[in-house]
């Protein structure tokens, strides 16, 4: 490897590290003896004069708790291989990970679930979520791609019409958005999908920032009305625990129950049963 390009990726990585170093409120002296060195050596990385082996990088990421998806971006800018595979749902060698989202997505019935990534695109649904979705006026495939959770949630076009507690549903969607980009621009397409819906119109100036002390609930009450008929949904999204691939981590699965008697007797009047 070439002087110049030693040192362009040993400052990349300063960069990145002081850049996790400084979300998580740590100083050098606090993430060094985290990770068993000293504050020298942190502050030699970032700075670009030293440069970290293989195991201190994996080692200041365990302390920072990083996605697996940014473990392997600090790993690249010292000029290592990714530690952690990325395995597209639908490779050879994903069928345990499919099996599992089948099975979930087939023990929720007759009630809605969905298969989304980190950006909120949706990659599968089961019967029922295709049947509401349906019935919503959601179309699922096409040549756009798959449909966006986020995207259809703050269109003009899309839910926003239909939801009754809009402005509390796409509140919560953002500041999720928000805590999930991992950089900007080019760096990450979540980033992209969260300007674009950020500049649809009549969305509020304030959404554009994260806000920290916006509360995060692990449940979500949603509310359609369609012709003059309100659905009441709970939704719930759940990932897997401790996955070694960078895919796996960034799924979210969506669970939606009814919320009421009402509901689950319109559920069951869509669905045919």
């Amino acid at each position: 490897m070439a002087v110049a390009e030693l040192n362009k990726n040993v400052s990349e990585i300063g960069i990145l590290l002081k850049r996790w170093r400084q979300i998580h409120g740590l100083s050098q002296l606090d993430l060094a003896m985290e990770a068993e060195s000293s504050a020298r050596h942190v502050s030699f990385i970032e700075t670009g004069r030293s440069k970290p082996s293989r195991e201190m990088v994996l080692r200041l990421c365990d302390v920072m708790e990083l996605p697996l998806r940014e473990r392997n971006k600090l790993l690249n800018a010292a000029g290592y291989s990714p530690a952690y595979k990325e395995t597209h749902l639908d490779q050879d060698g994903f069928e345990q990970v499919r099996k599992i989202l089948d099975r979930i997505l087939a023990q929720q019935e007759p009630y809605p679930a969905t298969v989304m990534n980190r950006c909120f695109d949706i990659l599968m649904v089961n019967h029922a979520g295709a049947k509401i979705m349906n019935a919503l006026g959601v179309p699922l495939g096409g040549t756009q791609g798959p449909p966006n959770a986020l995207k259809l949630t703050l269109h003009p076009d899309g839910f926003r019409p239909i939801i009754k507690n809009w402005e509390k549903t796409a509140q919560h969607l953002i500041q999720r958005a928000h805590r999930q980009v991992r950089g900007k621009g080019e760096d990450d397409p979540l980033a992209k999908v969260l300007e674009e819906v950020l500049s649809y119109p009549g969305i509020p100036k304030e959404w554009k920032y994260d806000d920290p002390t916006s509360d995060a609930p692990p449940i979500l009450p949603i509310e359609f009305e369609v012709n003059g008929m309100t659905l009441s949904w709970i939704t719930t999204i759940a990932s897997f625990g401790t996955p070694q691939d960078v895919t796996a981590e960034e799924i979210m699965v969506e669970s939606m129950f009814p919320a009421n008697e009402e509901t689950e007797a319109a559920v069951k009047v869509i669905m045919g049963t």
